[in-house]
């Protein structure tokens, strides 16, 4: 595994004293040694009943995680910080509000009420690389972040209430202009960002590193620091600002494929007048260096798969120019950039007794939080109840941790160090994308992580398994349970086994539910990840139709009831598994791609070559596209489109509907106004819900459904 002579030292005690605080008004506490659980034996009472279970047909069971519960807990996060007082910072978005993302602050308090930062006319949200992320960045008092309707940045101070926000960056007379993923430059009072500029073209427009005034009464033309590359990302000043990090990659590359981290000088006057290429440029190499960052000492480290094949934390050896791991380890450290400000780890404590990083790997299908001693190459675990972790951030003696559990949405924990900084004596949560769902706790249905044989001799593949569990019903014993596969989007990402109402939504309704991570999917390392280069639309279809044979077989899903949905795209591989396998009886596809070459000509900046490394010529394309092949499609399909989606443009969901319509295969096709790529209103998420479910039902699952829904017309059928 890559240990050779390095320690793990297990901080098993740390459950001991772990408390669970959901929503800020209610707690669970746990029992030393403990972790509740659905897979404990049940009581006598259980046992009762089980017996007086209601015996129903599958897929008919009534559920209490309705659609409505779900589009209302589907909240997300865009980023957490903390300010001045150590209080935690974190980025929402409401469905309920039409996904408006607000920035909102812990409480001062314990018990009290979170305070919204974002005044009600303003929207936090970058359009940068499309995507977005990293829309804002405190120091001390001052917030800079961006703003979703003009896209310019603005200035705000945390503690003067009345202090409205402040635009710093030019008026362009639109969002044409973008910024993301900033920092503090203190020693020249100006603020250091990437900015995506579409004035001339918005098909290609020119990325560069700026620096932006915080001191000026008028507002100016920001200054350009680095330039001459397709990409940048991750700008970090070191702690005197005497020396800038930063990311950089070009076509045809995406940054996990291929990019290089470099160093800038900075003169007295605040340009940079010396350049230094740390990784990315060795020719023993294919690496895709990340997340750069500074110690309070001025140590450089950051994240690279140069040696193993898996993104391991390194540090910078400014003297010889040379970079040495800190912990080999056959696990993913980091994950692929879609979006700007990830942050993985922080560097907690640098002195001349110690230097310790806390960071997150990924291994064999769960995240672990573990602290790195730089000075003795050893790695401490500790143990927390989120199996899955995403970002995490450094407080006051702690760590705020985003992450879940099988049993736990998507949430913001505290974890509170010792003295030493050695194990954590404290979990607290501050904030849950879903505070009431714990009462739903009864239906829910863990994660199976289960590895599968692919097409491929000797090649496997992964995926999260969820059977049907509904504590008031139960199905007859000749009935195996209908199956929804689903095929996550990226393709270049991975599906992870957290808690998702939306999942629960079908299996407390007695579907099973299968997430596959194809040949592909990030987690793995890369030679898996490279499984897919050149053959979308091949590998991920195959490994998505030997999962769903493989749960045939095993007994556990009705092989005539196989059903497949995917977004963006997952949305591409759902409609090339309809389209040139027969494992599947019916799909919903959201924002998902039907002509490859179409993508092509349409694609934004960032993906605009990402095709071609994916599939290759346009004959490929042709070949691999769905829409030239509608002959061979031979099922029912529902899809569902934004129209002001400029990822997948909605000119894709037409041709396909169009051209299945016309062919006589049952099919419908709604559309959001409003909507983008991945939808964000409550309405959308419920609509969407609803109608794959009684879409699913009507078609192949021979079941009526529980809740009332008004069905929706489908072409060919009603």
């Amino acid at each position: 595994m890559g240990r050779n002579s390095y320690e793990i030292v297990a901080r098993s005690n740390f459950n001991r004293l772990a408390r669970i605080l959901v929503a800020q008004s209610s707690s669970v506490k746990q029992q030393p040694g403990k972790h509740k659980t659905m897979a404990s034996a049940p009581s006598s009472s259980e046992t009762t009943a089980e017996r007086q279970r209601v015996t129903a047909p599958y897929g008919s069971w009534k559920s209490p995680i309705t659609a409505d519960v779900v589009s209302g807990a589907s909240k997300s996060l865009g980023g957490i910080s903390v300010d001045c007082d150590g209080r935690l910072v974190w980025l929402e978005s409401r469905p309920n509000e039409a996904g408006r993302s607000v920035l909102v602050k812990e409480p001062e308090k314990p018990g009290d009420e979170p305070v919204d930062i974002t005044p009600k006319e303003f929207a936090v949200r970058t359009l940068c690389q499309e995507y977005g992320g990293g829309a804002f960045s405190i120091s001390g008092d001052t917030l800079v972040f961006s703003n979703y309707e003009d896209q310019r940045l603005y200035k705000q101070s945390l503690h003067l209430e009345d202090s409205p926000p402040l635009p710093i960056t030019p008026d362009y007379g639109g969002p044409s202009v973008c910024y993301a993923d900033g920092v503090f430059d203190s020693r020249f009072g100006r603020y250091i960002t990437v900015r995506e500029d579409r004035r001339d073209s918005s098909s290609n427009p020119t990325a560069t590193v700026v620096a932006i005034g915080l001191g000026e009464k008028d507002i100016k033309e920001p200054k350009a620091l680095i330039s001459g590359n397709d990409f940048f990302a991750f700008p970090r000043m070191d702690p005197k600002g005497e020396k800038i990090a930063w990311i950089e990659w070009c076509h045809p590359n995406m940054p996990w494929d291929k990019a290089e981290l470099w160093v800038g000088y900075i003169s007295e006057a605040g340009d940079i007048y010396k350049r230094v290429c740390v990784a990315g440029r060795d020719p023993k190499y294919v690496e895709s260096p990340t997340e750069p960052k500074w110690s309070p000492k001025g140590e450089l480290f950051f994240i690279t798969d140069r040696q193993n094949g898996f993104w391991n934390l390194y540090k910078w050896i400014e003297s010889a120019n040379e970079v040495l791991p800190l912990y080999p380890l056959n696990a993913e450290f980091a994950r692929p950039s879609w979006v700007f400000g990830l942050n993985s780890y922080e560097v907690i404590q640098s002195d001349e007794q110690k230097t310790l990083i806390a960071c997150s790997y990924r291994q064999s299908g769960r995240s672990f939080l573990a602290m790195i001693d730089v000075l003795h190459s050893s790695l401490s675990l500790l143990d927390i109840p989120f199996t899955d972790i995403q970002d995490i951030t450094s407080g006051n003696n702690c760590l705020y941790v985003e992450g879940a559990s099988g049993l736990l949405p998507t949430s913001v924990a505290k974890v509170t160090f010792n003295d030493e900084k050695s194990e954590g004596i404290d979990f607290q949560i501050i904030w849950s994308s879903s505070p009431d769902c714990l009462k739903y706790e009864s239906y829910f249905s863990l994660p199976e992580l289960i590895e599968f044989p692919t097409e491929v001799p000797g090649q496997n593949a992964y995926a999260y398994f969820y059977p049907p569990s509904n504590h008031v019903y139960q199905a007859s014993a000749e009935e195996k349970p209908p199956l929804l596969l689903e095929s996550h989007g990226g393709p270049t990402s991975e599906t992870r086994g957290v808690l998702n109402l939306s999942i629960q939504y079908w299996t407390s309704r007695g579907w099973a539910f299968v997430d596959v991570n194809y040949g592909g999917s990030t987690g793995y390392g890369r030679e898996f990840r490279e499984r897919l280069l050149g053959r979308w639309g091949i590998v991920d279809v195959d490994d998505c139709c030997s999962c769903a044979k493989f749960l045939v077989e095993s007994g556990k899903v009705d092989g005539t009831r196989l059903c497949i949905t995917g977004g963006s795209a997952g949305g591409y591989t759902t409609l090339a598994a309809l389209a040139f396998r027969e494992t599947f009886k019916a799909g919903a596809s959201l924002y998902g791609i039907a002509d490859l070459n179409m993508l092509r000509a349409e694609m934004h900046k960032f993906e605009s070559h990402y095709i071609d490394n994916l599939v290759g010529s346009e004959k490929d394309c042709y070949e691999r596209s769905p829409i030239n092949f509608v002959e061979k499609f031979s099922c029912p399909i529902i899809l569902f489109q934004g129209l002001e989606d400029q990822v997948v443009p909605p000119g894709q969901a037409h041709k396909i509907y169009a051209a299945l319509k016309q062919k006589g295969l049952p099919v419908a096709l709604v559309e959001y106004e409003g909507e983008q790529h991945g939808f964000r209103k409550a309405e959308s998420i419920k609509f969407t819900l609803e109608q794959q479910m009684l879409f699913f039902a009507r078609l192949v699952g021979h079941f009526d459904v529980a809740d009332e829904i008004a069905p929706l017309k489908i072409e060919n059928f009603d």
